[in-house]
């Protein structure tokens, strides 16, 4: 159910009605998964990479990983969409990441990043600056790393100009937030319409994960409630995120991908968190719970606009 307290805070808000067509697409997106298993291969945090496979494996998609920009570029064909992590930094992946990216825009290729730790030392700015050139498809963090990014990227927020330090972010506290989604929705905004400007078919997402998620193309602007606070206990709930968010846009437009992406998890960590007694059996029935959840019950999440 919608949080009422969220709800009476915000009481210009509404639950999709059950027969918008959002929610048709979302479904028809989670049965596509299900029925066609598509690839989307990754080049994610080592430390999380298990959860982001298994995870995708879950929801019904097929995973690939790889460090290598030949094997990254050999690999596209196979892959209905890509998936890029910053999270734990090698030498070699400010230009192998460089590389990636740029192929990826020469081909045309959907991906997702997930600016982890956006702000935190040179290399990693580095590294997500070079993306503004051939910038993703859909953009999913918290909501310091997409304010971060948004000021790495130079994107002025409607009309203000880049310096105004009232509105900029400390960036994130070592790979969590230090802001809350509300802050970050207008630089979702605008990196949501930045990159559907660079995007052969004008279309672009961007994520908020938190307590209550936001996912914008841009000109729309959702919020999901739910959830389960224990996704906090465990590694790689973000990262896995954003591997699944790359499962669905193998088969849909950014936007749908991003809110579907959003609703199973919030689906099946509260059902992770019924079914468990603490972090370990937290993330076996989470697991289970990405399975488990049906695309009919992933369409009917509350999802707010």
């Amino acid at each position: 159910m919608v949080n009422d307290a969220y709800s009476s805070a915000n009481n210009n808000l509404s639950n999709l009605a059950t027969d918008d067509p959002l929610r048709t697409n979302i479904q028809k997106a989670a049965k596509t998964v299900r029925d066609t298993t598509p690839l989307a291969q990754s080049f994610t945090n080592f430390v999380t990479i298990n959860l982001v496979a298994n995870a995708q494996l879950a929801a019904g998609g097929a995973a690939a990983m790889s460090f290598l920009p030949d094997d990254i570029a050999d690999g596209e064909a196979a892959s209905g969409a890509s998936y890029i992590n910053v999270g734990t930094l090698l030498p070699f992946y400010e230009d192998a990441l460089e590389e990636i990216s740029r192929h990826f825009q020469a081909d045309h290729h959907r991906w997702v990043l997930d600016p982890v730790a956006a702000g935190l030392g040179t290399t990693r700015t580095d590294i997500l600056k070079s993306f503004k050139v051939a910038p993703p498809t859909i953009i999913r963090g918290n909501a310091s790393e997409i304010i971060k990014l948004r000021e790495m990227w130079e994107l002025p927020l409607d009309g203000d100009s880049n310096d105004d330090t009232s509105k900029q972010s400390s960036g994130p506290v070592g790979v969590e937030s230090a802001d809350d989604v509300e802050a970050a929705e207008d630089s979702a905004r605008v990196l949501a319409r930045f990159i559907a400007k660079g995007d052969v078919s004008g279309q672009g997402a961007v994520a908020v994960s938190g307590e209550t998620d936001l996912v914008t193309d841009g000109e729309h602007t959702y919020r999901l409630p739910g959830g389960s606070a224990m996704m906090t206990k465990i590694t790689g709930a973000g990262c896995s995120l954003g591997g699944v968010t790359a499962t669905y846009l193998a088969v849909a437009d950014p936007l749908t991908a991003a809110l579907a992406a959003s609703a199973l998890y919030n689906r099946a960590s509260e059902t992770g968190e019924a079914n468990s007694h603490g972090p370990g059996s937290f993330q076996v029935a989470f697991l289970d719970g990405l399975w488990s959840t049906t695309p009919e019950q992933i369409a009917a999440s509350p999802i707010l606009a």
